[in-house]
């Protein structure tokens, strides 16, 4: 099998975002009329927050405004203090099964693990319309544990082996997983190994940061005491994940390699060139489980409460573990291309005519993937068309001015002004950040600007700031109007700075692979 399928589905998560969904109340003043929201829309239940990716997005060289930064400071504290804060950010790694994309959205055992968890915790602190919110947040796996520490992530949930040395430097939750086994899989032409012992002398390659280097470390130091040369270990890149070694294993680029004895099941038939060998073990009966920071015995203990009736060997556990490991398509998701090749051809028009009116492309490509998946074809039952589900009266209107948006030229250049128009109309203040300009004319895009200037006049009366959006106005909105609008702003800023978050991952991960020599 070619390896080069594999990497288009890294390169996925450069072009695709997703949010809430998207439509307007009657129009106001001289504002185009929206289609109001629909029902599915009224009823989507997934989270919303203020990401806190924008510093790791900082630190891998993505700009982002000073606005934007507000939201992403380091903070450590326990769960009173993320519900005040109304948001629990958990760390995971990149990858097939575990957290990816699927058309758009965020997938995966720890997604739907952690929307699971976040509505434990609002059922626990008996929130209301104001959730207390959970961002996933995706970093290099050499990045879990200082991401953590460092305040930049509450929970790390990504399939973390539980060891004496990380225990000294976090938390464990209660185990996540059956016990399992780290074992040796070898590839073509790897030399005869018998037994583990015979790797004495020997090279393997592993990420310096996992629990297999540790297991190493205790086999050579048994090797030493028999008087056998040890196991060199050569550091590989922290971006490259077990699936990537797994294929360089099955390539022919590296003899071996070591991994959890699930992973290389995951992979069967996918591929074929691997030898797993289950009888040459070097931890025996490790457990996962998620990490917290040493002083957050409040979060621990809703943790563990959750984990009791969500881990591998409950009900709910068994089917996403058999649907994201067991029964997951790993070829499907090795060779689709279909997805990024849709982005491919519509991301220069959003570069465009984000880049004409100011409007940032990414937080475009968002709406439109949200409205349509990117799909021209569709029209709603409220007559909206196209990419952005503009009604023709919308775009007609001579505040935006392009009456034909049956193309997706037009299509997509019609929505991106209806966005600056509202802006520019509605929110073009000094006093008003360009973050918060850009959020409140979300705002408007779903309710209506009438809807949103009246939110924001209740919010200055109620002593809030009616100049910025999260934890404002926002408070406001959720009050009077309910999750939907709340949801759909805060779900496209979410998702606008965590997939800014995987692509620049995506990216370093892709370089650390043709580094290794996949292409």
């Amino acid at each position: 099998m070619s390896i080069q399928p594999l990497r288009r589905t890294l390169l996925l998560p450069l072009c695709f975002l997703a949010l809430a969904a998207c439509g307007a109340d009657a129009p106001a003043d001289d504002a185009p009329a929206q289609p109001a929201p629909s029902a599915e829309a009224a009823a989507a239940e997934t989270a919303a927050a203020a990401d806190e990716a924008t510093e790791q997005a900082t630190e891998a060289g993505v700009t982002l405004d000073d606005g934007a930064l507000a939201f992403t400071r380091p903070w450590t504290g326990d769960l009173d203090g993320m519900e005040e804060r109304r948001l629990i950010r958990v760390l995971t790694v990149y990858g097939p099964g575990r957290f990816y994309l699927d058309e758009g959205r965020g997938a995966g055992l720890v997604a739907e693990l952690v929307k699971r968890f976040e509505d434990h915790v609002n059922d626990e602190l008996e929130r209301g319309h104001l959730r207390v919110n959970t961002v996933i947040i995706p970093v290099a796996r050499n990045q879990l544990v200082p991401a953590l520490l460092a305040g930049r992530g509450d929970i790390i949930a990504a399939g973390l082996t539980i060891t004496p040395e990380r225990a000294e430097e976090v938390d464990f939750s209660i185990p996540t997983s059956k016990p399992l086994n780290e074992i040796l899989v070898t590839g073509p032409g790897a030399p005869p190994i018998e037994r583990v012992e015979d790797l004495s002398g020997e090279t393997v390659y592993l990420r310096l940061t996992s629990s297999y280097a540790e297991s190493v470390r205790q086999l050579n130091e048994r090797l030493e005491d028999d008087g056998m040369a040890p196991v060199t270990i050569e550091p590989m890149p922290e971006s490259l994940e077990d699936d990537d070694l797994i294929e360089m294993v099955n390539a022919g680029l590296l003899p071996w390699a070591i991994v959890d004895e699930y992973k290389v099941q995951a992979w069967e038939g996918v591929f074929t060139d691997l030898t797993p060998r289950p009888d040459i073990t070097f931890r025996e009966a490790g457990r996962l489980a998620w990490a917290m920071r040493k002083d957050s015995p409040k979060l621990k203990q809703s943790v563990d409460a959750f984990l009791r009736e969500n881990r591998e060997g409950t009900l709910i556990g068994n089917v996403l573990r058999n649907r994201y490991i067991r029964d997951f398509d790993w070829a499907a998701n090795a060779l689709g291309e279909d997805d990024y090749a849709r982005f491919e051809a519509l991301e220069d028009i959003f570069r465009r005519y984000g880049e004409r009116y100011g409007i940032e492309y990414l937080m475009a490509a968002a709406q439109g993937y949200q409205e349509s998946r990117l799909d021209q074809s569709v029209r709603s039952h409220a007559g909206a068309v196209g990419i952005m589900q503009l009604l023709p009266s919308t775009a007609a209107d001579p505040n935006v001015g392009i009456p034909d948006i049956d193309n997706k030229e037009s299509n997509i250049h019609a929505g991106i002004k209806y966005m600056d128009f509202l802006r520019s109309r509605y929110f073009d203040d000094p006093a008003i950040s360009d973050l918060d300009q850009l959020l409140l004319s979300l705002a408007a895009y779903n309710a209506g600007p009438a809807r949103v200037r009246s939110l924001r006049q209740t919010a200055e009366a109620e002593g809030y700031d009616p100049n910025v959006w999260f934890d404002n106005v926002e408070v406001i909105a959720a009050r009077e109007i309910g999750r939907e609008t709340v949801q759909y702003v805060t779900n496209i800023y979410r998702y606008y700075l965590t997939y800014q978050m995987v692509a620049s991952n995506v990216l370093k991960r892709r370089a650390a692979r043709e580094g290794a020599g996949l292409q």
